[in-house]
């Protein structure tokens, strides 16, 4: 005991206490997923407090010199048999009576009971020391340690602070009009029972005025249920806020919604209030779903949650490489979708799993923090097979049982926290939208893969606009990079159109039994309407120097070698309220994109004239041409619109007030010439998607001010960024210059410039193109790749619920010809895959 005595004091000034503010990781190693119920447990370093599993303790040891390690191992205890079960299977779960997680009455999150085993281990002998040898040991020695292996104990793991514990969605606050509501002296009173709509007589989903008494029927739902929206109209009429749903008073409270306020509210004075109609709140007994409860009900409605999921069979669980399961954080299902799909492409396998000791050797000391060293291990985790094993059944000590689809899977915290941080709404734990995080993940990637393979690039195409104008017959050419493909949803293309008719005149007529039908909409209506030309009102022709009609087609100027399509199924409705379309579309397992490959410039083809915009009609100056009263023939700088531009500010405001941001508002005046409101709204509508929408607005042509940007102070990251697709430095700044250093805007100014790189000679930094590349000129664009325009489906990512703002996402994988569903830690054979349903769908090219 002596020998380890020794060996602990030479190692005592290593060992640190936890403070406040120092991350500790004791539930997941640092580059693999093991944890301390693994085999093995965890080890933690009692200096930096990074946790390692057993196979990657020594490596840490050898290279930063570590020797005091805090172990952790984890048994799962035994669960004991619930009274009320009958001691076979598994007790019914309780039915979800709030939308949350992890709270009472909320949906489940089965929290595991486990033994814990701590003890100091020193390495490279691996000597072990326990609290009870502690107490032998000098005072000195024996209280440095106890308080870190305490304060490793009683720290909140990093993990346990980033993942989700509780989340209710049914979080409601106190009416602003609660205290003081005005309620009408008109003598009414209001039965226990038996209510009808004033005005239609519907007696489901009925809603009471709390300031006149007045009962109508609530809101109509996205599938056409609910009620006819009378108490909403009564509220736009009289302006009184608050109502109350019958049905679901009890002496505990009720559903209290306010209009004004657009949101369920509590009531404080709620007896008060229903007192005045003659209703004794701690007499009545619910009889109607909540709000909470229909909103359950919706998000797990049959139809398409079942579908999806294929609830409806007895589903074959399937565990080796490539078929790992991945834990809900809550709401992270997004995530997980995406990432599965993404490593069953090559090209992310060969730069994150073929490499991945290459990329722990390189990791630096705190690889919690690297891109590179979180994305290897989480591909590894899913592709290696080794987190692919049956969950424990609590129930079966011995093992004899079927497995079941549960995996024990791999948790992503560290990479979720990684990826998510900084971001508004990926550092949250909300819901996403899977195509907005599969863009943002793969922008994470071109950052961090400015030297060596970008595996994004499977991804990347070239997309070439044409825009025609009719009266000239003169085009302009244009490049753009993107990495999805979105398809409209053509409702008007439906083709049971007369069963859509009849199911939404039996629900006006108030049927209950009438059957929710689903537009079955072609894909080929889909990819035409991609794919037809758009016609452009009030196109600014540069050749007639006129407003005219142009029409815009869009091609592929280069074929990925995998491609994403996205079926923009979320939309607004006629009140700008979020809505899914529910449809089925017959997405094809191969799919030839030949015909659409652009063929750029045509033979004997005019160009449209590179122009300035048309000159400002400011409202107090007649304009003659391009000079004006203030200007000469030899002069006309006094009033060129390239300098401050004289903006009409009555139209900026109008068009502000219209919730429109300033800086558009002032481009939409300044390129419309200050023509008026109705061609500045026009140019707003036609560029809201632009990714330079509410950038300040850039000069063309300007040599100093707001369209410069001196090289010195140029983000060396966006430069890198630039480089990193293709393009030499010099076009990188050239372009970063033009757009005051934003890097979209530059992105987007260089595929729009490019035949002006082609014929850079000289370098912003004074060096010549040629030079810079050892004496030859790289071409300009982008690194895409190209190929034929032939594909295969092998994935896609569907979505359950009302919104990307709820629900629940899985994915459907194409493995050695057999259709597996990823649903979280489910890992099944697919039955029956929902190809109709999906959301994002993902093709590979099919080799020549």
């Amino acid at each position: 005991m002596a020998d380890v005595g020794e060996v602990l004091m030479s190692v005592l000034s290593t060992i640190r206490v936890p403070k406040p503010g120092d991350r500790v990781h004791k539930d997941e190693c640092a580059l693999s997923f093991s944890s301390p119920e693994s085999e093995g447990g965890l080890y933690v370093c009692m200096n930096s407090f990074l946790g390692f599993g057993s196979q990657y303790v020594d490596r840490h040891h050898a290279r930063s010199g570590q020797r005091a390690y805090f172990h952790i191992t984890r048994t799962r205890k035994a669960k004991k048999e619930d009274d009320n079960n009958s001691g076979s299977g598994h007790p019914p779960k309780k039915k979800p009576t709030r939308l949350a997680i992890g709270i009472e009455g909320g949906f489940d999150v089965e929290q595991e009971q486990y033994e814990e085993d701590v003890k100091v281990v020193i390495l490279p002998d691996r000597q072990e020391i326990t609290s009870d040898d502690l107490a032998t040991m000098p005072d000195v020695v024996k209280e440095r340690v106890s308080l870190s292996m305490a304060g490793i104990m009683t720290a909140d793991s990093v993990s346990h602070t980033l993942q989700v514990q509780q989340w209710d969605g049914e979080v409601r606050q106190e009416s602003r009009y609660a205290a003081d509501l005005k309620q009408l002296d008109n003598g009414v009173k209001i039965p226990p029972s038996g209510w009808r709509c004033d005005v239609c007589d519907l007696q489901e989903n009925i809603w009471m005025n709390l300031t006149d008494g007045k009962v109508l029927c609530g809101r109509r739902y996205f599938d056409g249920s609910g009620g006819n929206n009378h108490a909403l109209l009564h509220f736009q009429q009289t302006g009184y806020p608050l109502a109350v749903k019958l049905g679901t008073i009890t002496p505990d409270g009720a559903d209290v919604y306010s209009y004004d306020e657009d949101d369920m509210v509590l009531d404080s004075k709620l007896p008060e209030h229903l007192s005045h109609f003659g209703i004794n709140m701690m007499t009545m007994e619910k009889t109607e779903r909540t709000m909470t409860e229909l909103e359950i009900a919706v998000n797990q409605r049959v139809g398409e949650w079942e579908v999806i999921q294929e609830s409806g069979t007895t589903l074959r669980p399937m565990f080796g490489p490539g078929l790992t399961g991945m834990k809900n954080l809550g709401n992270s299902c997004y995530l997980n979708s995406v990432m599965q799909v993404l490593f069953t492409v090559p090209d992310f396998q060969s730069k994150y799993v073929s490499n991945i000791d290459k990329i722990i050797d390189e990791a630096p000391s705190d690889p919690t923090q690297d891109f590179k060293t979180q994305v290897a291990k989480l591909g590894y985790g899913l592709l290696s097979g080794e987190y692919s094993k049956p969950s424990p059944d609590p129930g079966d000590e011995n093992g004899a049982s079927e497995p079941r689809g549960d995996q024990i899977g791999i948790a992503p915290q560290m990479f979720k926290a990684l990826v998510g941080r900084g971001h508004t709404e990926f550092s949250t734990n909300r819901q996403q939208d899977a195509q907005e995080f599969l863009l943002h993940f793969i922008n994470m990637v071109e950052r961090n893969c400015r030297s060596g393979s970008n595996p994004s690039e499977a991804f990347r195409f070239l997309v070439e606009e044409k825009i025609v104008c009719q009266q000239s017959q003169k085009a302009k050419y244009t490049q753009r990079v993107d990495y999805i493909v979105q398809l409209p949803v053509q409702m008007d293309q439906a083709t049971n159109t007369e069963e859509l008719h009849e199911a939404e005149r039996r629900r006006e007529e108030g049927d209950s039994s009438a059957p929710t039908v689903r537009a079955q909409i072609p894909f080929t209506a889909c990819m035409a309407a991609l794919s037809e030309p758009e016609i452009l009102t009030d196109f600014c022709s540069s050749a007639v120097q006129a407003k005219t009609t142009a029409t815009k087609t869009t091609r592929f100027a280069s074929f990925p070698d995998h491609l994403v399509i996205q079926i923009k199924k979320f939309t607004f409705g006629l009140d700008w309220v979020p809505k899914k379309l529910d449809v089925s579309i017959d997405v094809p397992d191969t799919l030839d994109l030949s015909a659409l490959r652009a063929t750029g410039q045509q033979p004997g083809e005019e160009l449209l004239p590179e122009v300035a915009p048309p000159p400002l009609m400011t409202p107090d100056v007649e304009v003659k041409g391009i000079l004006g009263f203030h200007g000469n023939e030899e002069d006309d700088s006094l009033y060129s619109p390239l300098l401050s531009p004289v903006l009409d500010d009555s139209t900026v405001s109008q068009l502000c007030e219209m919730g429109f941001p300033l800086e558009a508002c002032r481009k939409a005046v300044y390129y419309t010439g200050n023509t008026g409101i109705d061609a500045a709204m026009n140019w707003i509508m036609s560029h809201m998607d632009d990714p330079d929408f509410s950038a300040p607005l850039v000069l063309p042509g300007c040599s100093s001010g707001a369209g410069t940007t001196p090289t010195e102070s140029l983000s060396e990251e966006h430069l890198a960024t630039i480089v990193s697709m293709g393009f030499s430095r010099d076009q990188a700044t050239k372009a970063l210059r033009a757009t005051s250093n934003v890097l979209d805007r530059a992105v987007d100014w260089i595929f729009s410039h490019l035949d002006d790189l082609e014929s850079m000679d000289v370098s912003e930094g004074g060096r010549s193109a040629a030079e810079s590349e050892g004496g030859r000129d790289p071409p300009p664009g982008p690194r895409v790749r190209d190929g034929q325009g032939k594909y295969e489906l092998f994935a896609f990512i569907s979505h359950m619920g009302t919104s990307t703002m709820c629900g629940h996402y899985v994915c459907h994988i194409k493995k050695d010809q057999q259709w597996v569903i990823f649903n979280d830690q489910k890992v099944c054979a697919s039955e029956k895959p929902p190809k109709d349903l999906g959301y994002l769908y993902f093709y590979r090219r099919v080799a020549e």
